[in-house]
């Protein structure tokens, strides 16, 4: 995934359409945080935009919004709720693993993916 280059000036709805287009690349067992979502869509700095864009997307696009998380690796929703549960529910159908309540960015980034499924975990 490499980093489109944008001029900030884009309305929302292209701004939203890049984040969305990020989100739908990241394959299934990995992980990337609001902030790396936002550098890849050629917005750094904007990850709070990243889950706006989550939040206004259509659900006829079926994005895997499971797949961002914090920059901790945490699941954003309050702990205990049902989207907190249902996110963690989903990533674990994928194999993403949590160790004391966090998921290893590196270890589940889109990166080592190749890496996972020619050598595993």
């Amino acid at each position: 995934m490499a980093e489109k280059p944008t001029t900030g000036d884009e309305p929302r709805e292209d701004r939203f359409e890049r984040v969305w287009q990020v989100i739908e690349g990241i394959p299934s067992g990995c992980v990337l945080n609001y902030g790396k979502v936002a550098r890849l869509a050629g917005y750094p700095g904007k990850a709070r935009m990243v889950g706006m864009a989550l939040a206004s997307a259509p659900k006829k696009r079926q994005l895997p919004w499971h797949r961002v998380v914090n920059a901790q690796g945490r699941i954003s929703f309050p702990e205990g709720s049902a989207k907190a549960r249902a996110q963690r529910k989903r990533l674990e159908s994928e194999g993403v693993e949590f160790e004391d309540g966090a998921i290893d960015l590196e270890r589940f980034s889109p990166e080592r993916a190749l890496d996972r499924m020619l050598w595993g975990p």
